[in-house]
């Protein structure tokens, strides 16, 4: 029994049949898809079982090899493989108290620039506390303007000079200046410290009244910037 044609579905008689894509054809029906041009076996290009000048041969869809099902197949496979290896890296993390995401590099990214704001945050706030005095700011003077403790203590003017006595006759006890001072009213004393205060007297809560023998001026200094000695 003689084969149908591929293309007309009539006989192929041995004298007249070509076998090729499976198929058996009579060698005129063995044509291209599109025009129609006769093809031999050197011709043709064959594409789904069906023969195609190479002018009209189909152009498949895909233009990267990463298309093709065999390459599609194995990025499947490695994201599998990804995933499996992910499950396994938060299994051996879970218990260390931090979490995988923690080690990604966008995550070290961040982390590290957190660190650098936070270092010069640091060295600002270094900076900015080296201009200010260490000391603590003296007390509010409102209260012994308005209410000074004893006005009568007070015999001699303000900033007047000091005698350089070692030790006031009228007991007053002698201070040291633990602190700087820059003096911000005409009636305060400026203080470096390991200044000698003489006639230490105390005013009010947070204020005293004093001479500095180093420089002469007797006037207010704020307590919180002197010691006993």
């Amino acid at each position: 029994m003689n084969p149908p044609c591929g293309r007309c579905n009539k006989p192929v008689y041995p004298t007249e049949k070509i076998n090729c894509l499976d198929k058996y054809w009579h060698k005129g029906c063995f044509s291209c898809e599109v025009c129609k041009m006769a093809l031999s076996m050197t011709t043709y290009k064959g594409f789904e079982k069906k023969p195609y000048c190479s002018m009209h041969y189909p152009k498949t869809s895909f233009t990267i090899v990463a298309d093709t099902p065999e390459n599609l197949r194995l990025k499947q496979q490695s994201m599998l493989n990804s995933q499996a290896l992910y499950k396994e890296d938060f299994e051996k993390n879970k218990g260390k108290g931090f979490s995988v995401v923690v080690d990604t590099p966008e995550m070290q990214r961040v982390k590290k620039t957190q660190d650098q704001i936070s270092h010069i945050k640091y060295h600002e706030d270094f900076e900015k506390s080296r201009i200010r005095s260490d000391a603590p700011p003296p007390e509010n003077r409102q209260d012994y303007e308005e209410q000074p403790s004893n006005p009568e203590r007070f015999s001699q003017p303000v900033g007047q000079m000091c005698p350089a006595a070692v030790a006031p006759p009228g007991g007053g006890k002698r201070y040291q200046a633990v602190y700087s001072y820059v003096a911000a009213e005409a009636d305060e004393v400026s203080l470096q410290e390991g200044d000698l205060l003489l006639d230490v007297e105390p005013i009010d809560e947070g204020w005293m009244f004093g001479c500095n023998q180093r420089t002469g001026q007797r006037g207010m200094l704020p307590a919180n910037y002197v010691r006993p000695v």
